[in-house]
């Protein structure tokens, strides 16, 4: 037998993210941009878009921010909250699993 469990961070409001919106910022910090990580992970730039947007307005501090101009245009990029985020969910995320695989 199996066990098996979906892992979300929240806040005092609702679930901010989980595995998905983990693998969207991981995504974006690949790719520097929201459109080409949405791609990626063959969902739609509005869902991919709607998610950020929703992270960031639940987040304590922004988790991902949009560079305007420059050459080749601007970007998206991961904050350091945002990579904070990341390696908490893994570490989390690989504990809860050993715990399962006992």
């Amino acid at each position: 037998m199996k066990i098996k469990s979906n892992l979300w961070f929240e806040n005092e409001q609702k679930a901010f993210f989980g595995k998905g919106r983990i693998e969207l910022l991981e995504q974006i910090d690949r790719h520097g941009s929201i459109s080409k990580a949405a791609k990626a992970m063959k969902m739609s730039y509005k869902a991919a878009w709607d998610a950020v947007n929703e992270m960031n307005n639940l987040s304590a501090e922004p988790i991902v921010v949009r560079e305007t101009g420059g050459k080749g245009g601007g970007g998206t990029r991961l904050t350091a909250r945002g990579h904070e985020y990341i390696r908490m969910y893994k570490e989390i995320s690989a504990l809860q699993q050993k715990l399962f695989d006992l």
